[in-house]
């Protein structure tokens, strides 16, 4: 029987390497994040774990052996899904490991805002005792999320420790626990100037991308805050910074950007009303042991006994 391998193209733990020894004991895993490691082993591994843009050329360009490839990450807007659907590989995503740490940054910049902590960072620096005009808080507050997968699940349950009013919105409109209202997608700017708050957890789809402009920040209250942890170009980012220039939204707490790195002479930088974050939202000490134990583990289980992935599975024509 010809040698069965996988690529794990991450520096990961030795007890999470030997957990997925002891799945596939008779396999060879080539793990390591340096090309130089996996390079040579990319035509010919029937599994990879974590993609990585130098295995682009090979995989679309030769003749593989690749089946399915895990990814590290939620999203997979950089992959090449349409060679990928040709050649018939099937695509898993790491949704769902960012529910927690996501969650809690969503928190970590409403908070900031209403209880003025980036003000008072700012101030620290410089030594000043000032009140900063401090009056807000979230209790009570209408929240709402564009995008309710797990991310927005997890965010809707904490919003209701505070009492918040969660409407939210997803593609099928069905209804979800800790949701009080669900709306279809077609339904955004009816929800948009009732919430306070306006969470964007969306993936970046061809039909997502562009979706926030001038349009839906003016939909929004003047006084509402508006947080993106899903993707940059989901967001017309000129329109944007238009709407915060013009006070027509209260600020934004921003972890995904148009062009990333954020430039240097982005206006974004220097606004009293924005935080920023590097695209760190879904930073996390477990991260690793999320993605294996379980996400990678069930589904390499499911692959070994001839069934389909069950977790995360993505469809081709919806892009997620």
């Amino acid at each position: 029987m010809s040698e069965r391998k996988i690529i794990i193209s991450q520096n990961i733990e030795e007890t999470l390497y030997n957990k997925v020894k002891s799945v596939i004991p008779d396999w060879t895993i080539v793990t390591g994040r340096e090309p130089s490691i996996w390079k040579r082993h990319v035509e010919d591994a029937e599994i990879i774990v974590g993609w990585k843009k130098e295995m682009k050329e090979i995989v679309v360009n030769q003749d593989v052996n690749l089946k399915w490839i895990q990814s590290w990450s939620a999203g997979i807007n950089s992959f090449p899904l349409n060679e990928l659907l040709t050649k018939q590989i099937k695509v898993t995503t790491a949704n769902g490991v960012h529910a927690f740490p996501i969650s809690e940054t969503i928190f970590a910049l409403m908070l900031g805002f209403t209880r003025k902590i980036h003000t008072y960072v700012k101030q620290q620096q410089k030594q000043t005792w000032h009140h900063a005009f401090m009056n807000q808080e979230i209790h009570g507050k209408t929240v709402g999320i564009i995008g309710v997968g797990k991310i927005g699940r997890e965010t809707a349950k904490i919003a209701k420790a505070f009492g918040m009013t969660v409407l939210g919105i997803r593609h099928s409109g069905k209804a979800e626990e800790f949701v009080d209202e669900m709306y279809p997608i077609s339904a955004l700017h009816s929800v948009l100037p009732r919430c306070d708050f306006v969470i964007l957890a969306l993936p970046l789809t061809e039909k997502t991308k562009g979706l926030f402009g001038k349009q839906e920040f003016q939909s929004m209250k003047s006084s509402a805050f508006f947080i993106n942890i899903g993707r940059g170009p989901i967001v017309v980012e000129n329109e944007l910074i238009e709407a915060l220039e013009n006070n027509k939204i209260a600020g934004a707490g921003l972890d995904v950007f148009e062009i990333e790195p954020l430039p240097e002479n982005s206006p974004l930088w220097h606004m009293e009303n924005v935080i920023i974050t590097p695209h760190t939202s879904g930073s996390t000490e477990y991260y690793n042991k999320r993605v294996i134990e379980e996400i990678f583990i069930p589904n390499l289980i499911a692959y070994l006994s001839g069934h389909e992935l069950p977790i995360n599975l993505l469809d081709f024509e919806k892009g997620y």
